[in-house]
């Protein structure tokens, strides 16, 4: 068997960063095309050998500040898919949302904390230090946008490396607004004193040939997780770049679900 028929074969994947809604109302063909329900994630998700995917509502993050309803949508489809986690959704320039996460916490299927500064428009340097003491002390896992100006991968170590508890992944391995230079997740995580931040595979930059095998070469294939921003990007094209990458069956099965049974096994 080869080694391409092996990497076929790695059914199991835990997607770590995927949505579901409506991603917006300007009905172009690219707003339907990211659209999508649970129903259409889930079945994605299992054509491709997924078995678990972490979802968060797009209605947490498009034209409002306040993620309750969206997180309370998210709820729902977890309880309603066995497949699907979630997210909880938290806005720490708003007080009431820390409330509101911390209830979703103890659900069962709570895979863990979202934030979006982009998108809720604040500053990470300004409401990282309550975000991530929340979540140390909640022991949650934190999946966070990054790559743009109020979001830079760097301006999240201080952070880490002070709150050592917290766990952090840095969404879009490989993204940088400014510059496209792939480095800035990976040059991030070097600097993470406590070994405590990650990345994901998550969105288009996956796709450049060389990123994800230079990623394993500078950080190691135990600080990736798999990812696939879907129902925006397409399940099986993501799973098929960590299945068909140069890097060794050992560092595929760490980013396909070994790293995520780590970092989430008891919601699994």
């Amino acid at each position: 068997m080869t080694s391409v028929h092996k990497s076929l074969s790695m059914t199991g994947a835990i997607d770590m960063h995927a949505h579901f809604g409506l991603y917006g109302s300007d009905g172009t063909p690219k707003t339907r095309g990211y659209t999508g329900g649970p129903e259409v994630v889930v079945n994605r998700a299992q054509l491709a050998g997924v078995r678990i995917t972490v979802v968060s509502a797009m209605a947490c993050l498009h034209d409002t500040k306040d993620p309750a309803a969206g997180n309370d949508m998210a709820r729902d489809a977890a309880e309603e898919h066995e497949a699907l986690r979630f997210y909880a959704v938290l806005n720490p320039a708003l007080p009431s949302s820390f409330d509101d996460v911390e209830q979703l916490l103890e659900h069962p299927r709570c895979a863990g904390i979202k934030i979006h500064p982009r998108m809720h428009e604040y500053e990470i340097t300004e409401y990282g230090q309550a975000a991530f003491e929340f979540s140390a002390a909640h022991q949650a896992v934190v999946l966070t946008h990054s790559g743009n100006p109020t979001c830079m991968p760097e301006q999240y170590i201080p952070f880490m490396n002070a709150i050592p508890e917290a766990t952090l992944i840095l969404a879009h391995l490989g993204h940088d607004e400014d510059n496209d230079t792939w480095v800035l997740q990976t040059n991030a995580i070097k600097q993470a004193e406590a070994g405590n931040v990650y990345t994901d595979t998550s969105s288009m930059s996956s796709m450049n040939a060389g990123l994800i095998e230079f990623a394993v070469a500078e950080i190691g294939a135990d600080r990736i997780v798999f990812g696939t921003d879907s129902p925006c990007y397409f399940t099986a094209a993501q799973k098929a770049r960590i299945e068909y990458a140069e890097i060794d069956e050992a560092a595929k099965r760490a980013i396909l679900w070994e790293n995520a049974e780590r970092l989430i096994g008891d919601k699994l």
